[in-house]
């Protein structure tokens, strides 16, 4: 009589597990991170009468020369025509980054828009576990690559006209009417100036009711956005989270790299502080380091937000 062999049920199961652990690597790795999408959604946040504002959200690029099809996808947003664009940096991936940064954005010469810097706008990348997210936000580098910010900001400031806001304010004509702005450089390596914006912005000189006041950030640390919604801000705009990047599905963020609550780790949201409630937006971004080139359950984005009049003032 003959004996039939049977696998044991754990090698199966351990089989199985396997099989789906590769299958997810391949589509994070090989898929889902060149899976560009846009974000439309909008939001009552603009003084009462005020016009709608297509605001265009860009962050996280993490560019380096050789993504082609990622300059590609942004250079094609300029077809969206929004009426700004608000880029929370990390703009650069590579010491060569700016070749790529170039491509994407040139399209958009003409368009108003601001920015601000992340850590991988000043630092080049390094490589990094990325387990240790689970112990809290990152820590800095002692020894890092420094890369040409000044090119960066001229190409961002001169060659496309936008708004320097780290720590800083400014007043951006954006079609037949004016908009302000305030913003910081990256928290998460503070380089925040917080106690420098009531000067700032009073700075800006007289502000009709009608005139929106947007605050903008790299990453979205809640004392940035307390002190944000403070100052009046009518929305907020952040990225740096990458939306975690890999997330799980049915369930989201696994880590944010900064204290901000998971749940608003990406997409459109509400911040309330001291009273008030006003929109932020958290942007995915649409890159990843160079040494961890990989997004799973969270699409590499850019986010078109519309904001509309409010009912009431804030």
């Amino acid at each position: 009589m003959s004996r039939r062999s049977t696998a044991h049920p754990a090698l199966i199961a351990l089989g199985a597990v396997g099989a789906v652990g590769v299958a997810c690597a391949v589509w994070g790795v090989g898929i889902e991170r060149h899976l560009y999408t846009v974000r439309e959604v909008s939001a009552a946040a603009l003084p009462p009468g005020t016009a709608p504002l297509r605001v265009l959200h860009v962050s996280d690029a993490h560019m380096a020369p050789w993504q082609r099809r990622k300059q590609d996808w942004l250079a094609s947003l300029a077809d969206l025509q929004p009426d700004l664009v608000v880029n929370t940096g990390d703009n650069l991936g590579h010491r060569d980054g700016l070749v790529g940064i170039r491509r994407a954005f040139e399209p958009f010469a003409g368009t108003p828009g601001v920015f601000v810097h992340g850590s991988n706008d000043v630092h080049g990348p390094t490589p990094r576990n990325p387990l240790r997210y689970f112990a809290g936000p990152s820590k800095r580098k002692i020894t890092v690559e420094k890369l040409d910010t000044d090119a960066l900001d001229r190409f961002l400031g001169e060659d496309l006209g936008w708004a320097d806001l780290n720590n800083r304010a400014a007043t951006v004509r954006v079609g037949d009417r004016d908009v302000d702005f305030f913003g910081v450089s990256d928290a998460h390596r503070d380089w925040d100036d917080l106690d420098v914006l009531p000067e700032a912005i009073a700075g800006l000189g007289t502000r009709e009711a009608s005139r929106p006041l947007l605050g903008v950030t790299h990453a979205p640390y809640q004392r940035v956005l307390n002190r944000f919604t403070d100052l009046g801000a009518d929305a907020l705009f952040g990225g740096h989270t990458h939306g975690g990047q890999v997330c799980l599905p049915f369930f989201g963020t696994l880590v944010a790299n900064c204290d901000i609550p998971l749940s608003q780790a990406k997409g459109l949201s509400t911040w309330t502080h001291g009273g008030r409630s006003v929109p932020l937006n958290v942007s995915a971004g649409c890159g990843h380091s160079i040494y961890a080139p990989v997004r799973f359950a969270c699409r590499p984005e850019a986010t078109l937000l519309t904001l509309t009049a409010r009912d009431t003032p804030a």
